[in-house]
């Protein structure tokens, strides 16, 4: 499968911040099968910090329109929180996306008000200094 282009520094990301890579990408079992998360081309990594579990997948928002990379980013956000509640209730999902992104997108009223109303959970990452720089949960 293709990775998104900031797969890498986003696990560069996590690495720094203290996580273990546990899984990339994270493959769920769900109503009998094996799925790979990896709906598109952005693989999800799970990763281990202490006693939390997290999965991550990357968007990098790189479409014509950001409201069509949202579109796109938010069901597959829905769907693979909802099969990791019915497999690995334990693991966290969050979206990962460029710093860029979060500011010109997501400071908007309108992201904000999909952060709220989806209980969207954030990992804005600098992709120059491959750094999470906010964690919106």
């Amino acid at each position: 499968m293709a990775k998104d282009i900031f797969h890498e520094d986003v696990k560069e990301a996590l690495i720094k911040d203290g996580w273990e890579i546990t899984d990339d990408p994270l493959y769920v079992a769900f109503k009998g099968k094996n799925v790979e998360i990896d709906l598109g081309a952005e693989p999800v990594i799970g990763a281990v910090k202490s006693d939390q579990l997290i999965a991550v997948e990357i968007k990098s928002f790189v479409d014509k329109s950001l409201m069509y990379s949202f579109h796109r980013a938010l069901g597959q956000f829905i769907n693979y929180r909802r099969m990791l509640k019915n497999t690995n209730p334990e693991r966290v999902l969050f979206l990962a996306i460029p710093m860029d992104v979060y500011d010109v997108f997501f400071q908007h009223p309108f992201g904000e008000n999909a952060i709220e109303e989806e209980e969207l959970k954030l990992l804005v990452f600098d992709p120059k200094e491959k750094k999470i720089t906010k964690w919106i949960r």
